[in-house]
């Protein structure tokens, strides 16, 4: 096999892998949106999971121990975001941010005090991680010229949590498009009066989207600490739960187009991860703060040259009060 080829199909399967946590966490948001709440608090929620799934993977050494209580933490987050935003009518923008604030010190603080290591936990390994899985008949198309590699590296390979994001955007499209939660949940976006007035209550069925959308959260903060990497380290999302949010806005609110927008933002970091230090045509070697910029200015220019372009919820952000 040649060697851009090659370059190729390791470049497909690392965009595979990064576009993991973001997807997750777009479509967790998709929920929360779609229901008429600005879930900008992404990432408080991702950093909350990431936290809770290492810990409690350090000290049970069991992955699946760490999944449930990165989802715990993350619906607890998103619990309290409702709690000021459906029940009191707070400003939504105003909370999730606040939110990660909170999560961004808050994580730092009990690292510290649990593991005594910089904030960070404890290494992990074996059963307290996921580790990749060979998907049947690897070995045997491991010598078909272009297939083989391909079905190895891109297919083949992955942790579960990968083959489960990819497993929940058609699920997501099904739950919104073809589900009576999701009929409701898009009657509510678009006009909560008109959704109270058929007897169906809007904080219910907004409480509920946010729940899906901790829980797809916190899968999201399980892979980066559990799963993509071996233990949480002091803000690891690294801005994700901002770049999901924006691939929600690109994506129009949609499944399968904040999927793409994702495999985008994800294709950028990884070849920003591959082009640091390496010479370009003409220009040279670039300065590694320019080439790291790559995901965020992308993120920018997009949203600058679509965000007029997109259409949101007719009800998003605003507090619904019900009449009396």
């Amino acid at each position: 096999m040649s060697e851009p080829w090659l370059f190729a199909v390791l470049l497909a399967a690392a965009t595979a892998r990064e576009a993991t946590p973001l997807v997750l966490a777009g479509l967790g948001g998709l929920f929360a949106e779609r229901s008429g709440v600005v879930d900008i608090g992404l990432e408080g929620k991702m950093l909350a999971s990431a936290f809770a799934a290492a810990a409690a993977a350090a000290v049970t050494g069991s992955a699946w121990a760490g999944l449930g209580a990165a989802i715990a933490a993350s619906v607890l987050v998103s619990l309290v975001h409702g709690f000021a935003c459906i029940t009191h009518g707070g400003n939504q923008v105003v909370s999730g941010m606040a939110l990660n604030i909170t999560m961004s010190g808050l994580t730092a603080v009990l690292g510290y005090a649990w593991f005594h290591q910089g904030g960070q936990t404890p290494m992990l390994s074996g059963g307290a991680r996921f580790l990749p899985i060979e998907l049947p008949g690897t070995a045997a198309l491991a010598g078909v010229p272009l297939l083989g590699p391909i079905y190895r590296d891109v297919v083949s390979g992955h942790n579960l949590l990968v083959y489960l994001a990819a497993a929940a955007v058609p699920a997501a499209a099904w739950v919104v498009s073809r589900t009576r939660f999701g009929l409701r949940l898009r009657a509510v976006g678009e006009s909560p009066g008109a959704v109270d007035t058929a007897g169906i209550s809007v904080a219910a069925t907004r409480y509920q989207a946010l729940v899906v959308s901790g829980v797809l959260c916190g899968v999201s903060g399980a892979y980066l600490s559990i799963a993509h990497h071996a233990s949480f380290i002091r803000d690891m999302s690294a801005g994700r739960g901002y770049l999901a949010l924006a691939a929600l806005i690109f994506g129009q609110w949609r499944p399968v187009p904040t999927l793409a927008a994702c495999l985008l933002f994800a294709f950028a970091d990884v070849a920003q991860a591959r082009l640091q230090g390496t010479p370009l045509p003409i220009v040279g070697v670039v300065p590694v703060q320019l080439i790291q910029a790559i995901p965020y200015v992308l993120t920018v220019a997009l949203l600058a040259g679509f965000v007029g372009r997109a259409v949101p919820p007719r009800a998003i952000g605003i507090p619904y009060l019900k009449e009396r």
